[in-house]
């Protein structure tokens, strides 16, 4: 009986480690298979961080030496433009460039809005043109839903994602007031495209007869420098509203 009994203790010990061995087995080559896959997967090379959530290096104030004293915040990993509720009149901070210019780039970040806000994300401006917006092609940011530039313009192009006041974002896929949008600005060769939550938005060509027809028929007419293909600087609007961007990062072409 006791060899018996030992035999069943010595039984059940194998028993359980096979069983142990057996359901770990298959995790541990689901772990090994996961992250052989992430290995697999190659980096994007040649990616340029403008903003990396801890520092404002690079990043002076328009047509100013340096970053602004007040207006501008790092919050919660993200460059915050601090509204002063003056809209029109802009923020304490004024807008703000990064100080190194790019013709033909890949341009990505995240934005989110407040409610009833308004700002933009500017790309081939000129330094030493003021305001910025006489010489810079303006992506806009805007909470649809409160700020009348929604029901101005034309065919809504002063909704979110669009060039502003030329050419409308279609489809109009903006995700609601205090949640983050992705979007991408593309140059290249004059061809511009604006993608916003993964979806081309806008697409336009500088220098075409239709772009200078565009022009010509907008308030940006009288602006010579403005929207042209050539070198210029990336900056983000103080329009006066709270206003959060982050995870901004350009791959020159």
């Amino acid at each position: 009986m006791k060899n018996l009994k030992s035999f069943f203790i010595v039984l059940s010990i194998v028993l359980f480690t096979g069983i142990v061995m057996i359901s770990c087995k298959p995790k541990t080559e689901a772990t090994t298979a996961a992250k052989t896959e992430v290995a697999a997967q190659p980096a994007e090379e040649g990616w340029i961080t403008l903003f990396d959530g801890t520092s404002t290096e690079g990043w002076i104030g328009y047509n100013k030496p340096a970053f602004p004293e007040k207006g501008w915040v790092i919050e919660d990993g993200a460059l915050k433009c601090q509204g002063s509720g003056q809209g029109e009149a802009g923020g304490g901070g004024g807008d703000i460039v990064y100080n190194k210019a790019y013709k033909d780039f890949r341009l990505q970040l995240e934005w989110k809005i407040s409610e009833g806000g308004n700002s933009g994300i500017f790309y081939g401006a000129l330094i030493n043109e003021d305001p910025i917006w006489k010489s810079s092609t303006e992506m806009q940011v805007l909470d649809n839903v409160k700020h009348p530039d929604a029901i101005l313009g034309k065919d809504g192009n002063r909704k979110a994602g669009s060039l502003y006041d030329l050419i409308p974002a279609v489809p109009q896929n903006t995700k609601a007031v205090g949640e983050w949008n992705q979007v991408e600005i593309m140059v290249y060769q004059g061809t511009v495209i604006h993608k916003m939550n993964g979806e081309v938005v806008v697409e336009y060509h500088l220098g075409t007869p239709d772009w200078d027809a565009l022009i010509a028929g907008s308030k940006f007419k009288d602006f010579p420098n403005f929207g042209k293909y050539r070198e210029g600087f990336i900056g983000l609007q103080d329009h006066g509203n709270n206003v959060w961007y982050r995870n901004i990062k350009i791959l020159p072409l």
